[in-house]
């Protein structure tokens, strides 16, 4: 469910593959007990040591300003965006209509739909298992899941269009499924046989978690695990993976283990009908008239009843506050308030680069098509490794990740701060939107500013 197969032609929708990503200042004040007495200097102290904001009134003006204009220039219907910055709300803006037909604005509680920021979310479930001892990160997966034992790998194509396969050197580990390197294909994008093969069978709108592992056992893999990257599959395996090791299924251990603990009470893989009016409409240009029209098709309702299995890799929805408390608890090396998730040290693994020097993320794979350079991948997170080299406003070591009908976050454990960004449309009339780089630029200019 990270993006449909099966659009009707009345609307050019393109699956958004992610792009390269991304004030209120504390004070203290001194108690004096008396004209003669010592005065207490502990908030004092504590005030100079918290970290301050350092965003201005202006710069914050300046950043809603710009988001502001998606809306009047007629690029979006709604949005809400969020800058926080050593825990502190530095900016929260809202502008735009969640139903157009309603007329119904942006507000707090808006429900959105999140696609692939799913991911890291699923990386979370994985790495509580991990600090369980359920796995180890050099596990082969085919120890949890043996219908992979027979996986093929592609080496090729015949004259006649015929896949030329080989045989596994050796089974993907769970560290290379977490990091996009284990060789799956997805269906997004690629002429080859095995994203040909996603799409054909409609993979990723399997009835259940079971079907869908089947169906991916008799796909070849792109490459020899951990000799290329290429954006896959790879996330909804690790909610099977998940189910399996926990006895649970994968919603449920979310809900228990992750969204009731960190208050999301609105993050679920479908709407209830209660909360159904809450729920933003996804957009798409109508090809005739070039209006921002909402996108009626049942697989973007995630209504129960429309809803295939329980996609790790791209199927939940969720509010702005949910999902800024779960990237909150990310920067804060895996506690939110009085909850803890994760050890830092599991966390400093999901952030860190895996990926060798040669291998490059690119939207085709095995180094082709658009290489993003100085981006490299933890597990479930891309990973700010080079900024320079791709001329990246983010320092080393931000984390980020995007979802298919535009929503975007970065973190960045540097500055202390995160950012998030809710819209909802798919196609862009044939214009890249470009927010998510325009949203970084405008907020380390600002930071340079200082």
């Amino acid at each position: 469910m990270t993006s449909p197969t099966d659009l009707s032609a009345q609307y050019r929708l393109k699956p958004l593959l992610l792009s390269a990503v991304m004030g209120v200042c504390s004070f203290g004040l001194v108690a004096c007990t008396g004209a003669n007495a010592e005065p207490d200097t502990t908030e004092a102290t504590a005030a100079a040591a918290a970290p301050k904001l350092t965003f201005s009134d202006e710069e914050v003006a300046g950043i809603e300003a710009r988001m502001a204009e998606y809306i009047t220039e007629g690029k979006l219907r709604g949005i809400h965006t969020r800058l926080v910055q050593h825990g502190e709300v530095v900016s929260d803006f809202k502008m735009g209509l969640r139903g157009l037909e309603t007329q119904a604005p942006i507000t707090d509680d808006t429900i959105y739909r999140i696609y692939s920021m799913t991911k890291p979310v699923t990386g979370v479930a994985m790495m509580m298992l991990y600090e369980d001892g359920r796995f180890a990160l050099d596990d082969p997966i085919t120890k949890f899941i043996p219908e992979f034992e027979s996986l093929k790998v592609l080496q090729g194509v015949n004259d006649d269009g015929t896949p030329i396969l080989v045989d596994l050197e050796r089974a993907p580990t769970m560290a290379e499924l977490m990091s996009h390197t284990a060789g799956f294909a997805y269906g997004l994008v690629g002429a080859d046989p095995a994203n040909t093969a996603f799409r054909e069978q409609e993979i990723l709108r399997a009835p259940d978690l079971q079907t869908f592992i089947d169906q991916v056992a008799d796909v070849p893999l792109l490459f020899q695990p951990g000799d290329a990257w290429a954006y896959s599959a790879a996330v909804d395996i690790q909610g099977y993976i998940i189910e399996k090791l926990s006895g649970h299924s994968f919603g449920d251990f979310l809900k228990t283990r992750i969204f009731d603990p960190l208050g999301m009470a609105d993050t679920g893989f479908y709407v209830p009908q209660a909360n159904y009016n809450r729920f933003s409409e996804v957009y798409g240009y109508h090809p005739e008239t070039g209006e921002l029209v909402p996108i009626p098709y049942p697989q973007f309702q995630f209504r129960k009843e429309t809803v295939a299995f329980e996609s790790g890799g791209g199927g939940l929805v969720s509010p702005m506050d949910d999902y800024a408390a779960f990237t909150q608890m990310l920067l804060n090396d895996g506690t939110y308030e009085d909850v803890r998730l994760l050890k830092p040290e599991t966390m400093k693994l999901m952030r860190t680069n895996v990926l060798s020097p040669d291998i490059k993320l690119s939207t085709l794979g095995n180094n082709q098509g658009d290489v993003r350079k100085g981006i490299g991948f933890g597990l479930n997170l891309g990973i700010v490794s080079d900024p320079g080299a791709g001329e990246l406003p983010y320092p080393k070591g931000a984390y980020f990740w995007g979802g298919a009908a535009g929503t975007w976050f970065w973190a960045d454990p540097e500055n202390d701060l995160y950012f998030i960004g809710m819209i909802q449309i798919f196609d862009r009339g044939g214009e890249d939107l470009n927010i998510r780089e325009v949203s970084a630029n405008i907020v380390y200019d600002a930071l340079a500013a200082q």
